[in-house]
């Protein structure tokens, strides 16, 4: 506090000879010198903790670099990492979790192993009782998950989308995965036709 706040703060209070206790109080406090039991330990503990956390840090960018230069050689690197939100580390997770995409036959089987179609359980009469499917890839949803999120940030198509989709009334969750769902056609059609994304639509060129 310094003397002059300490002895209004005592001041304010009635403390007799505020002037006289506040400077007592600073003096002693200077004068402190008392050492906790194991402080010299815990020092050394805290100093290599953070040791450590700096070798890691320096680990995983290496790890990360050496990840961006493997997924960019793959020869539909560049497509992929044109989609805004996927860069080089979740485009190398999309390859590993995609396998060949060749296996793909549309979109939809895309998206349908990522998780992002609703199934159908009708039963009797009634239809349209659409549910999360069970059985799809994980890792496959996790990256168009976390790429539309990504790429919702950022003003753009997707963010249009994004907000479209709460404006129907969608929360956020199921606005994300309605991005995603799309975004899965998106980079189908991409790999199919060999082409990086664009924010103008493709010119179709007559017969």
């Amino acid at each position: 506090r310094g003397r002059a706040r300490l002895t209004a703060w005592l001041a304010n209070r009635s403390v007799r000879g505020a002037d006289t206790v506040a400077a007592t109080a600073l003096e002693a406090a200077q004068a402190q010198q008392t050492a906790l039991p194991g402080e010299d330990v815990a020092a050394q503990i805290v100093a290599d903790l953070a040791g450590q956390i700096l070798a890691l840090d320096d680990r995983l960018k290496r790890i990360d670099k050496q990840i961006s230069e493997t997924f960019r050689s793959h020869p539909q690197a560049e497509i992929i990492e044109s989609l805004p939100g996927m860069g080089p580390i979740l485009g190398a997770e999309f390859v590993v979790a995609a396998g060949d995409l060749s296996a793909y036959a549309d979109a939809g089987h895309l998206a349908s192993a990522a998780g992002l179609v609703p199934v159908p359980r009708d039963s009797g009469r009634r239809t349209g009782n659409l549910h999360r499917p069970k059985r799809y890839s994980r890792r496959l949803r996790r990256v168009f998950y976390m790429s539309a999120q990504t790429s919702m940030m950022r003003e753009g198509p997707n963010r249009d989308f994004y907000l479209k989709k709460r404006g129907e009334g969608c929360k956020h969750v199921q606005a994300v995965i309605a991005l995603a769902r799309r975004r899965a056609s998106v980079l189908w059609a991409l790999l199919r036709d060999g082409r990086v994304f664009t924010s103008a639509p493709p010119v179709t060129q007559a017969a």
